[in-house]
């Protein structure tokens, strides 16, 4: 009976607030209240797409995202040897690729980049219409960041598929019928896009502009999940099925530290998993 009451709330909802998205679906079929937030570079894509370093004799370099997350403390404050050269501090513009510049080239990157520990995840989330953010250092503009996620999605890449996300859009608003195009175009706008060194921040040091981010999107999700527990009236025993569930990954470990810390600090958060990816996808 509660099951059948909770179907019937959930589609008065929808008709009354006239929701796009929430999240997946639990194997009854009943909405899971899963958010995701995600680094990008290596942790969804292993991305091409280099930092700039100098060398002994003035010499530029290109340095990977996973290098320059294991280098990244000691650029400028020591010298060390980094495939044969001898790097002794970042170049004059070390992230010019990383910036409004290489938007385009981010879009042509995310098609043909090979896949990261939290891809699975990804497409997971997609597929399912569950609402996301994209949380990194990066500075593209973010709308450079929805048009890679929304090519690559077009594209069927490993496993994507905006057929699969469309019919889980579809159930959420209870119809049979509806435009693909504007139907996905509406979900990309309720999800996040933060490039947390856009127009300031630092992408050496991004850790307090990721927390920062982090906070508004579990306040975004918070409010969803208020928002369906005060319209749709439920009693307290299933209220408990509203609770958001929101999963943080990131391949970097001083920005995962920080992000503890940040949860630790603040009390009742407890519904934020963090995700360390590095090596492996190690549950915090």
């Amino acid at each position: 009976m509660e099951k059948i009451l909770l179907e019937e709330n959930i589609k008065r909802l929808m008709e009354i607030m006239d929701i796009e998205v929430t999240e997946g679906f639990d194997d009854e079929g009943n909405p899971d209240f899963k958010y995701y937030a995600f680094d990008w570079d290596d942790n969804i894509m292993f991305m091409p797409t280099e930092i700039m370093v100098k060398t002994f004799g003035d010499q530029e370099i290109g340095m990977g995202t996973a290098d320059f997350a294991e280098y990244r403390s000691q650029i400028g404050k020591n010298d060390f040897d980094y495939k044969g050269h001898t790097v002794t501090g970042f170049a004059d513009e070390p992230f010019i690729n990383f910036g409004p510049a290489g938007n385009e080239q981010f879009v042509k990157d995310s098609l043909v980049a090979s896949t990261g520990p939290s891809w699975d995840d990804f497409v997971e989330c997609i597929n399912g219409g569950s609402i996301f953010a994209i949380i990194t250092a990066r500075g593209h503009n973010p709308e450079a960041l929805r048009q890679g996620v929304e090519e690559i999605v077009r594209a069927g890449k490993a496993g994507l598929s905006i057929e699969s996300c469309v019919e889980s859009l579809k159930r959420y608003k209870g119809v049979i019928e509806g435009n693909p195009d504007e139907m996905f175009s509406e979900y990309l706008d309720m999800c996040k896009f933060h490039p947390v060194s856009f127009g300031k921040g630092s992408a050496a040091n991004p850790e307090k502009d990721k927390i920062i981010a982090l906070e508004g999107f579990i306040e975004h999700v918070n409010r969803l999940s208020e928002e369906l527990k005060v319209t749709m009236e439920l009693e307290n025993d299933i209220q408990n099925n509203f609770v958001p569930k929101i999963g943080f990954s990131d391949d970097d470990k001083s920005n995962v530290d920080n992000v503890m810390k940040y949860l630790d600090d603040k009390d009742g958060e407890s519904n934020v998993n963090v995700y360390y990816t590095k090596d492996d996808k190690v549950k915090m």
